[in-house]
């Protein structure tokens, strides 16, 4: 089973985060998240029941091209496209070269796990608060 930890900040505090490690002040801990979306909603959005299912579909059939991927949702290859691109920047799948000039979507974590504080107290656990 492989886990992918993902949080939630803002882009500033994203964007903090990610100098402080550039400059050696921080150096990120195994347990930390590895992806941070801005907000919860773009979280949702990326993660819909929708998206999930298709990330389900993907790690179960293994499909060997987009346009097969296509066939077997029903969605439109266009749609679907973006859809796994977007996935793609959060490194939620990945392409494998399929046959000829063919990309072959695949699942890279069997498991999402979301690591976001409720309150301010929680801040250390933010890209900010570190």
């Amino acid at each position: 089973m492989t886990k992918l930890k993902v949080g939630i900040a803002s882009y500033d505090a994203f964007k903090a985060r990610s100098m402080a490690i550039a400059r050696g002040e921080l150096k990120p801990s195994p347990g930390e998240p590895k992806v941070w979306f801005t907000s919860i909603e773009s979280f949702a959005k990326v993660l819909s029941d929708r998206n999930r299912a298709l990330l389900a579909l993907i790690a179960e059939t293994r499909p060997g091209s987009l346009s097969e991927l296509a066939e077997k949702t029903g969605r439109a290859p266009s749609n679907l496209s973006r859809t796994l691109r977007t996935m793609e920047r959060y490194g939620l799948v990945r392409f494998e070269k399929g046959q000829g000039r063919t990309q072959a979507p695949r699942v890279v974590y069997t498991d999402i796990v979301l690591d976001m504080p409720l309150t301010s107290a929680g801040a250390e656990h933010t890209p900010a608060g570190r």
